[in-house]
């Protein structure tokens, strides 16, 4: 990656999840990366593939963090657990502004629209990664647990800029204690 496309996305990271996707400007970007107009467009034809590569880098940032507990091969309760965790620890982070993937949605509510459509493609992950944990715990079916477990994160993802953050990732933690707990019930 270029020095200037990895400052153009860096700026637009920091700048889309901050104040919105529709609200800032391709100047604004250009700007405060430093760079040329021509060099913007070089990297990237259009705002929208400027806006899918920043969706794209956050989900890398999100597997590459997910990753990391999987690197040790905890069972999977254990993983489940450190990944509610790790979205709760999102959640009372510094300048949090909800999920860039539900923001996102709420701008591009298109489902055939290229940003949607990145949105989409992290969400499967996502439920997909949960489902595969969930599957190996308890005896019942692990889809309306997983599909419990990502409502409860986008719950939570909502609610953690609008009250206490640390509250709403108390709650959450213990709402996916609650998942396993009726999974680990179901098995015995």
């Amino acid at each position: 990656m270029s020095e200037a496309r990895s400052r153009l996305l860096a700026t637009a990271t920091r700048i889309f999840y901050a104040e919105g996707l529709h609200s800032v400007g391709i100047d604004r970007i250009v700007a405060e990366a430093k760079v040329t107009r021509a060099t913007l467009y070089r990297h990237f034809p259009g705002k929208e593939d400027l806006v899918v590569a920043y969706l794209r880098g956050v989900s890398e940032m999100e597997r590459d963090g997910i990753g990391k507990i999987f690197a040790g091969n905890p069972p999977a309760a254990d993983a489940l657990r450190a990944v509610a965790g790790f979205i709760a620890d999102s959640i009372q982070s510094a300048h949090f502004r909800g999920c860039a993937f539900l923001n996102a949605a709420a701008e591009y509510p298109d489902p055939e629209h290229p940003v949607h459509q990145a949105v989409l493609t992290h969400r499967e992950w996502f439920l997909g990664t949960v489902t595969d944990l969930l599957a190996q715990v308890g005896e019942t079916p692990p889809e309306p647990a997983a599909r419990h477990f990502v409502m409860l994160r986008d719950g939570a993802m909502a609610s953690g800029c609008l009250t206490d953050p640390a509250q709403v990732g108390e709650t959450f933690v213990q709402g996916v204690e609650g998942i396993l707990q009726h999974r680990l019930d179901s098995a015995k």
